[in-house]
């Protein structure tokens, strides 16, 4: 046997020659600058990154970690563990807690919806300890539980400790880890995520408006958090779709509000108008074919194990390979499903993207009389016979 790498020449006909951006890094020629400290804006339907500066520095998340303690709730919500008419009780610990505030008052009981809006809504920080005291039964137990959740989440550059994003020692994100959380909350909870986009909530007659600058203009903006401590600066968590096409922006850092709504506009335009999307293969695809060794068939056909989509910038028209690798000819029998082959999407200064291919059917070994005469034309022919 012996590794095949085959170039996919019908590919290169059919879409032309374009660079696949597989990810782009702060420093990558065409990168684009920003003023924000730290900044990481991912394609959701390609999984590229399109910036990324400084991006796994943990830094104080301010009222972006907040992201983490709706996921706790909505979790629970799911589960069936948890009713949006549930309440809890306002303890003196909420009450007197400052920052942004939903209002609660001591002992009166909340609905978890209404704590859900005031958390999400209006940033309140005494909304979240209700929340985390109602379901851990103290703050530091519910941090206890968003750090072991953080861990399965895969948010390696993280660790809460507290339910507001209050400044505390060792209460760190980093932006790319922000982005994953945003990227789950959206993914795994469509039902709840609206409320991201609700531009204002009203609570104890008190009417506080979403602070996210981007849902009150015409940017295809649909959340999630924006957080501010006098030592972090200005930061935003946000999520944008257009034709289709989602990304999610994490910047942190920032001088002022007013940098912050324009910084998060300029790159959330910049990251939509600078690239498109194309799929390259839809999952089930047939990619190519490879020989088969004593098989029924002399052939198997080579399925793209998932969709193949990569994120290209406008300007970029060259450079594009796409090649199939495998050992080859492979040996049968072959079980249809079998990973046996890798598809290999590279550009020049860019990560190479690799995709498992798999057999698209069953090839079954040929008799022993097959196996004789395949060895007879081997002696013969040898191995191109």
């Amino acid at each position: 046997m012996k590794s095949t790498a085959r170039p996919i020449r019908r590919f290169a006909a059919g879409v032309g020659c374009c660079v696949a951006v597989l990810g782009l890094a702060a420093g990558t020629p065409g990168a684009m600058e920003t003023v924000a400290k730290q900044a990481y804006i991912l394609d959701l339907q390609t999984g590229a990154v399109l910036l990324a500066k400084d991006a796994d520095t943990p830094s104080p998340p301010a009222s972006m970690s907040k992201l983490m303690t709706a996921y706790m709730a909505f979790e629970e919500l799911k589960a069936g563990r948890l009713s949006l008419d549930d309440k809890f009780v306002v303890s003196r610990k909420a009450w007197r807690m400052g920052g942004s505030r939903m209002f609660v008052e001591v002992d009166r009981e909340v609905r978890v919806e209404d704590l859900l809006r005031g958390i999400i809504v209006q940033s309140g920080n005494d909304a979240s300890i209700v929340l985390a005291e109602g379901l851990s039964g103290s703050e530091s137990a519910f941090s206890d539980a968003m750090n072991q959740k953080a861990r399965e989440l895969g948010l390696t550059d993280s660790h809460l400790a507290n339910s507001t994003g209050w400044p505390a020692d060792n209460h760190v994100m980093s932006p790319r880890d922000l982005a994953v959380l945003a990227r789950r909350i959206i993914e795994d909870f469509p039902e709840y995520y609206p409320y991201f986009a609700e531009k204002s909530f009203r609570y104890n007659k008190i009417k506080q408006g979403n602070r996210n600058p981007l849902l009150y203009r015409d940017t295809g903006a649909d959340g999630l958090k924006t957080g501010h401590t006098r030592d972090s600066g200005y930061s935003l968590v946000a999520s944008a779709i257009r034709e289709d096409r989602r990304v999610v922006m994490v910047l942190t850092g920032m001088e002022s509000a007013r940098i912050r709504s324009f910084e998060a506009r300029r790159l959330l335009n910049w990251a939509f108008q600078s690239f498109r999307n194309y799929t390259l293969f839809e999952r089930g695809a047939e990619v190519e074919r490879a020989d088969v060794w004593l098989g029924k068939e002399d052939t198997v056909p080579l399925v793209a194990a998932r969709d193949v989509k990569v994120s290209l910038p406008r300007a970029s028209r060259r450079g594009l390979e796409v090649k199939v690798v495998f050992d080859g000819p492979v040996p049968a029998p072959i079980e249809e499903g079998a990973e046996i082959a890798r598809l290999l999407v590279t550009a020049p200064n860019f990560d190479t993207l690799e995709v498992p291919l798999l057999a698209g059917a069953d090839v079954g070994r040929v008799g022993v009389f097959g196996r004789l005469g395949a060895a007879i034309g081997y002696l013969i022919w040898g191995a191109g016979g």
